[in-house]
């Protein structure tokens, strides 16, 4: 099957404008709208008035498996053209579509200053300057205004008036927009020289025509044409690679410019429209807590959900190929890769759509059982893909089977602490939306269970709000019905928001510099624990048994607190009372760290490795930077 096979041919820049203008070379529905700005579209006009190169051009062939939905080069009239495109432009758009607008559209050119200020502007070549070598020939293109006169003094002067003919040949100005058929302009330009007995520039704009107009005529621009064969992922590729002054294409822009071009517009499906919500919005406003602006699936990419539907789509030629009694290699991977992604039927994804939005809707459920409300506290956002599949394909009242939540818990918590969804996770994705639906059917333990192991002194490494294992550990502290040491609330979601609640150190950085103590160590997960925003600033820098007394007195604002009912609020923490009574700092973390252990083993239902910490000192040293670097986002 072929790639990515093409030929290299020069081709008339002039019959690549005419080609534009006919609609024969059209853009794929996923290039993006540009805009050059007046300074680099004058900078093209010259390089071609010199016959400088200005680069090759890419285009692919229509009428193969890559059929992209098109559009015309901007400033193409559509109305005079309806017919398919001979061609697809995949690198040249700004070029083509600048030249095309100097030259053959013959209105005014849509453009920006140096300063990205919105113009008008019909553009010129001075003759004179244009055939002075000692000028740059930068300096002899010029942009007029709309109505073709050039003022200063705040519009007071008038420095050059184009508006007519006439003021063309006098100023021996030559409009772009007639490039490519000067002898007109020059026929009119004699006429008028005749006419006002003036001859002297004859000579001037026939050299002119001969230096100058004669480049464009003859100009050859080289093009790559990629054959109809070419797969869809090699045009990605290909695009990516030439397409070095934008954003990356992501596999949204091409299926939605293939889905485009059988008539359905997945932009709407996911962004919605002014009376419709689209499914990224709704998805945003899944399960939002109270004081929040969005849910626990807002960062829910395009390509999340696509890789969802893809999933189901493998999935079903996976099984489809098993049943015809195929084997081996004849047997359709089950992935959700870019390649499969960019093969998405427009079928399969009619078929599966509204199947993976339920299950990203059931993620949501399943994250907040875990004590997990926010995007910014998400593990992995990797993992909500297989998550969403998985619970997608699972029947309705899988959440009251205690089995099947059990396994999808234990399934989840292993791929946090195993942290294996931190690299790629394509292959692991696939495996576990086969292995997991069919563990809980009675099957076997999927590889990610199996594949997760976590050392004990793990903890004492992790220190960054980004670590995975480290918003796991926060997540589990909160399930153990966690509360607040003043209120003695629990950090359930209707108040997680309101009181503003994050992991803090329990004995604080002050207390512990003016101790001596190793900033490694008291910046671990080990000596952290969720607090409410006023109960952390309380707390300040003073030592446990200092903030306990100050907790217990109450102030003018709240309320005494029981010593009992502290230590009970303690606890819930995982936090032995007496040790940090005492300020035991050694005492209270060899215990906590215990505790810490037991909590990961009944999440993973796998025993924790107690051994020798030497292999963490490596990923300690990546993992120490201040915590100060990432702020807690505004609710």
């Amino acid at each position: 099957m072929h790639t990515a096979s093409f030929k290299t041919n020069p081709i008339a820049l002039r019959e690549i404008l005419q080609d534009a203008g006919r609609g024969e070379l059209q853009l794929p529905d996923f290039q993006r709208s540009w805009v050059w700005d007046e300074e680099r579209i004058r900078s093209l006009i010259a390089s071609v008035s010199r016959g400088f190169p200005i680069g090759a051009l890419m285009t692919l062939e229509t009428g193969g498996d890559a059929a992209f939905k098109p559009r015309h080069i901007e400033g193409v009239s559509t109305s005079a053209v309806d017919h398919q495109p001979r061609s697809l432009l995949l690198d040249g758009q700004q070029r083509i579509t600048s030249l095309y607008q100097v030259s053959l559209r013959g209105e005014v050119v849509s453009t920006v200053t140096a300063k990205n200020k919105r113009v008008d502007r019909w553009f010129y070549i001075d003759i004179r300057k244009a055939l002075d070598p000692a000028i740059d020939r930068d300096e002899a293109i010029i942009g007029i205004p709309r109505d073709k006169v050039l003022r200063s003094e705040f519009g007071r002067q008038v420095d050059l008036d184009l508006s007519s003919r006439e003021h063309e040949y006098v100023e021996l100005m030559f409009p772009v927009t007639s490039i490519f058929d000067a002898d007109a302009w020059i026929i009119g330009h004699l006429r008028n020289a005749m006419k006002i007995g003036d001859e002297s520039t004859l000579e001037l704009v026939e050299q002119f025509k001969k230096d100058v107009v004669s480049n464009f005529v003859d100009y050859n621009v080289p093009v790559i044409e990629l054959h109809r064969s070419t797969s869809k992922e090699a045009v990605c590729v290909v695009f990516e690679k030439v397409n070095t002054g934008g954003k990356a294409l992501d596999a949204f822009e091409l299926i939605t410019a293939m889905y485009a071009a059988d008539g359905h517009e997945l932009r709407k499906d996911w962004f919605g429209t002014s009376e419709q919500l689209g499914r990224a919005q709704r998805l945003r406003q899944t399960l939002v807590l109270p004081g929040a602006s969005e849910g626990i699936l807002a960062k829910v990419s395009n390509t999340d959900f696509l890789a969802v539907l893809t999933l189901f789509h493998t999935r079903a030629r996976h099984d489809a190929a098993v049943l015809e009694g195929r084997a081996g290699r004849d047997v359709p991977q089950v992935i959700a890769n870019r390649a499969a992604l960019l093969n998405l039927p427009l079928s399969a994804y009619l078929e599966y759509e509204e199947k993976a939005e339920l299950g990203f809707s059931r993620a949501a459920k399943f994250l907040h059982t875990q004590n997990i409300f926010r995007t910014y506290d998400l593990p992995y956002q990797t993992q909500l893909v297989p998550l969403a599949a998985i619970l997608a394909d699972l029947d309705e009242h899988w959440s009251s089977d205690p089995g099947a939540s059990s396994k999808v818990r234990r399934w989840f918590w292993s791929g946090v602490f195993g942290e294996l969804y931190g690299s790629t996770t394509e292959t692991r994705i696939a495996r576990d939306f086969m292995e997991v639906p069919a563990w809980i059917a009675g099957g076997g333990e999927p590889s990610t269970v199996i594949d997760a192991t976590f050392r004990g002194d793990r903890l004492w490494s992790m220190r960054m709000r980004l670590s995975a294992a480290y918003k796991g550990m926060n997540a589990l502290l909160i399930s153990e019905r966690a509360q607040d040491f003043i209120s003695g609330q629990r950090y359930d979601h209707t108040i997680f928001l309101d009181e503003n609640v994050d992991i803090h150190h329990v004995f604080p950085q002050d207390w512990c510099q003016k101790q001596g103590i190793e900033r490694g160590m008291y910046n671990s997960i080990v000596n952290k624990t969720p607090l409410s925003a006023r109960t952390n600033r309380i707390i300040g820098g003073v030592a446990p048994s200092d903030y306990l007394v100050k907790i217990e007195r109450g102030s003018h604002d709240r309320s005494a607190v029981d010593p009992a009912d502290l230590d009970e609020s303690l606890r819930t923490h995982l936090i032995d009372p007496e040790l940090l009574r005492s300020d035991d700092f050694d005492g209270f973390m060899a215990a906590r760290h215990a505790a810490m252990i037991h909590l990961i083993e009944v999440a993973t239902g796998k025993k924790v490795y107690v051994g020798d910490g030497s292999e963490e000192a490596a990923e300690a040293a990546d993992e120490e930077q201040s915590e100060a670097e990432y702020s807690l986002p505004t609710p």
